[in-house]
């Protein structure tokens, strides 16, 4: 955690906290000396590994424990941490506020210190006709953020899904158990919960498509076989089978990951 911050740093965190809360800073530079060991050891590798919200599918079971890192200078904003360990930054969404990188700005600005790594930045340009290698760039450079995309896809489709089997009068629950877990890498769903995918996968074969394609995809990073350019033809034909589909959601990210950009 203080390896984000050299001692200079500390008397730098001490101003800035005297400069946005008044003689309250005080309070908070102490509060962040005091705690910052302890939790960012202890507390943040306990409970931001078992509540709070996921920003990304990170390799483990990091959490963000609240949008706002103060007090544990950021190291709350612990599951974007893992998923970009070696950026300065750990805010990624307009709503997170990390102030460890507002020291760190601050520092840079002085000329005091330089940043080497931030979060990619996913961009958009003109649609390709068809996915190639530097859309196999973009995938592998920004996986998170994409992935992070489809899941925000599958939770839409989900929602359709759930009323359309309400009004035709289907046992919606049975899709409902497994909510949480479609989006989730296979060997993240625990073994008591594989069971209610299989059944809900099963009961909507427009999830089962979208869980089926996410995994693909998956393999097109994971792939240690295939050559650069065989995975960018297996990128090409995942995008036709997407957009072939008759499945909205699909057809929308297929379009969108063909205009991605590095």
């Amino acid at each position: 955690m203080y390896s984000r911050f050299s001692w200079f740093g500390v008397a730098v965190m001490l101003i800035i906290d005297l400069s946005l809360f008044g003689a309250a800073g005080l309070t908070v530079w102490a509060v962040q000396m005091a705690w910052t060991p302890v939790m960012a050891a202890g507390i943040i590798n306990g409970a931001a590994h078992y509540w709070g919200y996921r920003n990304f599918e990170a390799p483990d079971a990091s959490t963000n424990l609240s949008p706002w890192g103060i007090l544990i200078a950021g190291e709350e904003l612990h599951n974007n941490h893992h998923t970009y360990p070696t950026s300065a930054k750990l805010s990624v969404k307009p709503y997170e506020f990390d102030i460890g990188w507002l020291y760190i700005s601050l520092l840079q600005k002085l000329h005091l210190a330089t940043v080497k790594k931030t979060p990619p930045k996913l961009a958009f340009g003109a649609l390709r006709a068809v996915a190639d290698e530097k859309t196999l760039e973009a995938l592998i450079s920004n996986r998170y953020e994409i992935m992070a995309a489809y899941a925000k896809d599958m939770r839409r489709t989900f929602k359709t899904e759930l009323q359309a089997m309400k009004d035709r009068s289907a046992d919606a629950g049975v899709i409902k158990a497994a909510q949480r877990w479609l989006h989730r890498d296979t060997e993240k769903v625990p073994a008591a919960a594989v069971a209610q995918l299989v059944l809900a996968r099963a009961a909507s074969p427009v999830l089962d498509k979208m869980v089926l394609m996410r995994e693909e995809l998956r393999q097109l990073w994971l792939n240690r076989s295939h050559t650069r350019e065989q995975l960018a033809v297996d990128l090409q034909a995942w995008c036709h089978h997407a957009e072939a589909s008759g499945i909205a959601a699909l057809q929308e990210f297929s379009m969108r990951l063909r205009a991605a950009r590095v």
